[in-house]
Order: C-alpha cells, then sequence, then structure tokens
C-alpha cells in the first residue's frame, strides 16, 4: 500500500474580509471525515490564519470544529482542526477591505512557503487574496503566481488552471494585452513547455503528457496573413519539443481547439495569454475549477475565484473549488511520494 507522507497541507486563509475564511474552514472539515482513496491516507490540512478570528468564523457557520493552535507534536483528533496563527492587524469587518491588514495577509504565504522550506508542510492551499488593497498599502504585488516565484527565487512558473477534464497552462500570466505578442519568445515558450511536461510528468504521474497548443492571433494567423507569430516563434518551438520526442501539438486556433474532439486524448493546453484559455475553463468549471502554480520547488494550488466581497459574512459563499484544490494538492504530494520512490 501507498503511505502519503504525513507532513500536512498548509491552508492560507486570504484576505480576511472576504470569503477566504469561511471556504478554508468548510473546505477543510469536509477534508478531515472524507475517507481514504486509491490506498492512500488524507494529507492532514492545517489553516494559517488568525486563531480567534478563525474560530468566531466557524461558530458563525455552526461548524462542528475544535479549532487549536498547530503544534506538530500533537495528534491528531477527530473534528479538531490545527491553526498556524498569525495575528490580524486590525479588526475585520466582512466586506470591506482594511488597508492595515495587506501585511497580514502576505504574512500567511511567507508562513506557508517557509514551513515548506523547513519540510514543516507537505506543500500549501491558498484561498484568494484582493491584489488592490495590498498595492494600495504600498506593497507592489501582481499576484500568487509572481509572488510565489519571487519568494522561492523561480526564474520562471507557469500558472495553470483545471477543471473537470480539462487543465488549461498560460505562456503568459497577468499582462496588458498590448503586452503580450513580445512576451512570447521562442526561448521563454520552450521554458514554459519545459516546465508544463516536467510537472505534468513529476506531480500528476503522467508518463508522456499530450499538450496541444493554442496560436496568438485569430485562426492561428492564418499561414502569416493575420499575423506571423505562429511561423516565426511558436511553430519553431512545437517542432522544437516533437523532434525531442514529446507529444505536443499545434498551434491551434483557440476559438475551435476547446471541443470534444480535440481534448478527448489531451493531458493539457498551452494558451498563450490569460484570457484566451481561462474564459473556456472557468465556464466549464467555475467553483469547482482550481488554480496550479507549475515549475516552483514546491506543491502550490488555489481557488479559481477571488474574494466574493459581496458574500462576506453572508453564509452564501460555496466551498467547492477549495476542497478541489485540496485534492489537488493531495494528489500531487502523492505522486510526487511515488516518484521520488521510484528513483
Amino acid at each position: 500500500m501507498n503511505a502519503t507522507p504525513s507532513l500536512p497541507l498548509a491552508i492560507t486563509t486570504g484576505e480576511p474580509a472576504g470569503i477566504g475564511a469561511e471556504i478554508s474552514l468548510r473546505a477543510a472539515s469536509e477534508w478531515l471525515n472524507r475517507p481514504s482513496q486509491n490506498n492512500h491516507s488524507q494529507t492532514p490540512v492545517v489553516l494559517v490564519g488568525d486563531l480567534d478570528f478563525l474560530t468566531q468564523t466557524a461558530h458563525d457557520l455552526s461548524l462542528s470544529l475544535q479549532l487549536r493552535r498547530y503544534d506538530p507534536l500533537n495528534a491528531a483528533t477527530p473534528n479538531t482542526l490545527d491553526v498556524v496563527h498569525i495575528p490580524l492587524h486590525a479588526p475585520v469587518t466582512l466586506g470591506q477591505l482594511n488597508v492595515a491588514n495587506a501585511p497580514y495577509v502576505l504574512k500567511l504565504l511567507d508562513t506557508a512557503v517557509m514551513g515548506i522550506t523547513k519540510q514543516f508542510f507537505s506543500g500549501m492551499v491558498t484561498a484568494p487574496v484582493h491584489k488592490g488593497i495590498i498595492n494600495e498599502a504600498g506593497i507592489a504585488f501582481t499576484g500568487h503566481t509572481e509572488y510565489l516565484a519571487e519568494m522561492t527565487e523561480t526564474e520562471q512558473v507557469v500558472m495553470m488552471l483545471a477543471g473537470g477534464d480539462l487543465r488549461v497552462a498560460l505562456a503568459t500570466t497577468h499582462l496588458p494585452l498590448s503586452q503580450v505578442p513580445a512576451a512570447i519568445t521562442q526561448p521563454s515558450l520552450a521554458k514554459t513547455l519545459s516546465i508544463l511536461l516536467n510537472d505534468l510528468t513529476s506531480k500528476f504521474n503522467l508518463a508522456s503528457p499530450r499538450v496541444l497548443v493554442t496560436g496568438l492571433n485569430p485562426h492561428a494567423g492564418e499561414n502569416g496573413h493575420m499575423g506571423r507569430e505562429e511561423i516565426e516563434v511558436i511553430t519553431p518551438v512545437i517542432q522544437q519539443f516533437q523532434a525531442q520526442g514529446h507529444d505536443v501539438r499545434g498551434p491551434y486556433p483557440a476559438d475551435t481547439l476547446f471541443q470534444p474532439r480535440y481534448l478527448q486524448d489531451a493531458d493539457a493546453v498551452l494558451a498563450m495569454y490569460h484570457d484566451q484559455g481561462l474564459p473556456v475553463l472557468k465556464y466549464a468549471s467555475f467553483g469547482q475549477g482550481i488554480n496550479i502554480t507549475l515549475g516552483l520547488p514546491l506543491i502550490r494550488t488555489s481557488v479559481d475565484h477571488g474574494t466574493a466581497l459581496d458574500l462576506a459574512g453572508k453564509n452564501l459563499a460555496h466551498s467547492g473549488s477549495m476542497l478541489a484544490a485540496i485534492q489537488c494538492a493531495h494528489t500531487m504530494v502523492c505522486a510526487r511520494s511515488n516518484t521520488q520512490g521510484n528513483i
């Protein structure tokens, strides 16, 4: 029987004025009560956040959970959830952002990364943060993906969203559309494909992943009549990986690629920019989709939605995406364990 590493996943609870605490608590509660699957015991989880705030939120949600300060020496007990206590910087009013708590939100991420580095945690699952309020605090912040790359001194990472049977990775992430063409070069695209293929193998146990690549322009450039990026950048990189024996195909027109006859045997799609690939995935799986950062020296998954300030405190937020993110991180921990065990 395969054994899951006993190190817990760290769940960062995100922007406190939003739904992060609620979905983290709901998903963790459900995860604790799930039966083991696929010969793996469940990877334990701990929350990272303010213990008092999370305890009050659990009470408000009528969750039958006991929260306690995390101590790795404490044995797990039924209906008990451990919390790495990070104090809030200011009181929370649900639905109302407070710039004073922006450093608190980043401290959650810093704590999870440090814990993984010191081998206290097996990976991290992140609740949503609010980019705007962090920037208003005078802290340059583009998003989780870029922040974690900088923290881990990773030169390039790849954002991939997954939902149902579909995985969509991005060649560029949070860029204005006007800057996308210049950002897609042969070296950057080759690095993105290399990261995607490597992580599909090492973190998802796919021996020979098949990746479909979109073009950048409408109709994949129409043989150069509607842009030359496909001819000069994308196709040469695809051919380079095909010559190395990888099952990489394209470039396909993005408006016709996302249909069963293409996707049924594909392990992932590589789209050129954020709003080319993600609207399709989110339409197909919103509320159940997840965000995965590839290329990091750690496992990180997240929800596919934002802070939902308008839902905070109303007991209306759904935790399906957070639960799916925990499940995916657990699967990746197991896959990594198996890969390392076979080396």
